[in-house]
């Protein structure tokens, strides 16, 4: 119904804003992600979603089309409303979630404010096949021998960093950037790199 709304930012709350437009105030519930983009008294462009839901109507706004997307992604996962979803990307950008999906790491949402480990499995297993599609690197690489692939070393290596002490969330970002390797124990050594250089 709305694509996006393009206004005045007139007020920011703790999970939403009122943009201005037209003389219409539109109020879009949105990630701590999109409100710290946002300026009180300043112009704003934000890409939205209408939820419908037993009579109740709510807009989100979001800053950019990549979190809109991976919004509605996660809308589509069963069990998972609206308010779950935005404190997802409250806590994750898309990026974030894309990795902790394709490298099979449900301890990377454990920061996520009502979120279980069965749920995260649950993102994980429902999005897993189509964000491995559209991921470089990600899908099996070696289907021709024996090597086990990409994927499997990669939930591999990230189990392994998060029983060294490492958090979910940076394990998977860690890994995530390694597209190549032939044992868990050269991702491993490539993604602690990784983490030391930045």
């Amino acid at each position: 119904m709305y694509a996006y709304i393009k206004g005045i930012v007139e007020e920011s709350g703790a999970d939403r804003a009122v943009v201005e437009a037209a003389g219409v105030g539109y109020e879009l519930f949105c990630s701590t992600m999109t409100l710290k983009t946002l300026i009180v008294g300043k112009p704003a462009k934000l890409y939205t979603h209408l939820h419908l839901a037993e009579g109740v109507q709510a807009l989100y706004g979001f800053a950019d089309t990549e979190e809109r997307d991976m919004f509605r992604r996660l809308l589509n996962v069963s069990r998972v409303g609206p308010k779950l979803a935005i404190s997802v990307l409250s806590t994750m950008t898309p990026s974030d979630v894309r990795a902790a999906i394709v490298t099979d790491n449900p301890a990377a949402f454990d920061r996520v404010v009502g979120m279980g480990r069965k749920t995260a499995q649950r993102v994980i297993l429902e999005l897993q096949e189509a964000i491995r599609q559209e991921t470089p690197g990600a899908i099996p690489v070696r289907a021709a021998d024996a090597k086990p692939s990409l994927p499997s070393l990669q939930s591999e290596a990230v189990a392994a960093l998060t029983s060294l002490g490492y958090d979910g969330l940076t394990a998977s970002r860690a890994v995530a950037k390694i597209k190549e390797a032939d044992t868990v124990e050269e991702l491993i050594t490539k993604a602690l790199k990784s983490m030391a250089k930045g």
